[in-house]
């Protein structure tokens, strides 16, 4: 199978070692960056270096090839997705972005293609796990994610490091984040409800309300759904005060006689400051908690992952536990356990058994460890 990675990324270069280590793949790696792509030319693996913004030249690009792996920023994975269907090629997608993927599904249908969207770890494996609980479950009544990639070593002032493209993080504290009370959904605000949690090896962390359910909003029936994200205490009131401070405003501002967006110049200023370094350890942490009841007597599944950077290969945690649920799902579409076609949600993979079991073994391969807990109540 021919496989072509569009980014090349911390994550889309993951991807591509993990896809071209087997020789059943025959893979190739596209992003604007030479640089990003030297590593992977290093390693003997196929590289284009071309701009993949503009939607005709990704259809031309994608066309030679059985699968896509949409690995670029989120402001171009909706576009990017579309031509890739319109080019009729099957997609695995881990942009995350902001559009409904639904809009695509009868687009996806009509040329009989497998289009999985949000398959990185959440969203993505958190879908998954989610949908396998309520699998275990007679009646649901609440699912309640938390996610958080974090560095190991803490530095002031905002003990994070970003993986992901620095729009995309900031995103995430500016999204409205939709939830479900009572069966209703709600719009809270990103960063708001914050609580304190206790992780072992790591101790306190907090959690606060991000927009992280997607899919699941309308894909599951399930009273109570909540995504919320972990940080080192403290980051989350940093963040809040740049929001209500207008430093991630898309309203220009004139500077010395040019309009300059807030969130831009926010951005270019934070990140080099963010960016995470080659060899500077993360972890990731993930934990999904689904409760409903099961033979007519209450029932919590817990399911959590810890993982972190791994030494030996220089990959980092967030690129492992994100590339790697996405590749198994690519695996999954190349060994045809994923029939249906049209956009297929990571919920969807975690209610069919073979499907979810075949990526809880991928990721086990790669000491990527999901542990359960059942309890009553």
């Amino acid at each position: 199978m021919k496989i072509v990675v569009l980014g090349a990324g911390l994550v889309g270069k993951a991807m591509a070692l993990d896809l071209a280590s087997e020789p059943e793949f025959d893979l190739t790696s596209v992003d604007l960056k030479q640089e990003a792509l030297a590593e992977l030319a290093a390693a003997g693996i196929k590289v284009i270096g071309q701009d993949i913004s503009q939607s005709e030249a990704t259809k031309d690009l994608v066309s030679g090839y059985d699968l896509v792996i949409n690995a670029v920023p989120g402001y171009l994975g909706f576009k990017s997705l579309k031509a890739c269907l319109e080019a009729g090629r099957k997609v695995v997608d881990i942009s995350f972005f902001p559009e409904n993927p639904f809009e695509l599904d009868s687009l996806a249908k009509e040329q009989k293609l497998t289009a999985a969207v949000d398959c990185g770890v959440a969203p993505g494996l958190s879908n998954m796990l989610a949908g396998y609980g309520l699998s275990q479950l007679d009646k649901a009544s609440s699912v309640t994610i938390y996610v958080g990639g974090l560095p190991v070593i803490r530095k002031w002032p905002f003990e994070y490091n970003a993986v992901f493209s620095p729009v995309d993080v900031i995103e995430e504290y500016l999204r409205p984040a939709r939830c479900l009370e009572n069966g209703q959904l709600v719009i809270k605000p990103a960063l708001s409800e914050p609580e304190f949690l206790e992780f072992e090896k790591l101790g306190t962390l907090e959690a606060f309300i991000t927009d992280g359910l997607r899919t699941m909003i309308e894909t599951l029936t399930v009273p109570e759904m909540v995504e919320k994200t972990l940080r080192y205490p403290g980051h989350r009131e940093k963040m809040l005060a740049l929001r209500q401070a207008g430093f991630f405003s898309e309203q220009p501002v004139e500077i010395a006689g040019q309009k300059v967006r807030p969130v831009d110049l926010s951005a270019k200023i934070l990140f080099p400051r963010l960016n995470i370094e080659a060899g500077e350890e993360d972890l990731t942490i993930l934990r999904v908690v689904v409760s409903g009841e099961k033979d007519g007597q209450p029932l919590r599944l817990t399911y959590d992952l810890f993982d972190r950077f791994d030494r030996k290969s220089g990959i980092h945690s967030m690129a492992r536990t994100t590339g790697y649920t996405a590749t198994a799902v690519a695996r999954a579409v190349a060994r045809g356990l994923i029939k249906k076609t049209g956009i297929i949600a990571p919920e969807f993979l975690g209610l069919e058994p073979e499907v979810f079991n075949f990526i809880r073994k991928e990721l086990l391969n790669r000491e990527i460890v999901i542990k359960e807990k059942k309890e009553a109540g």
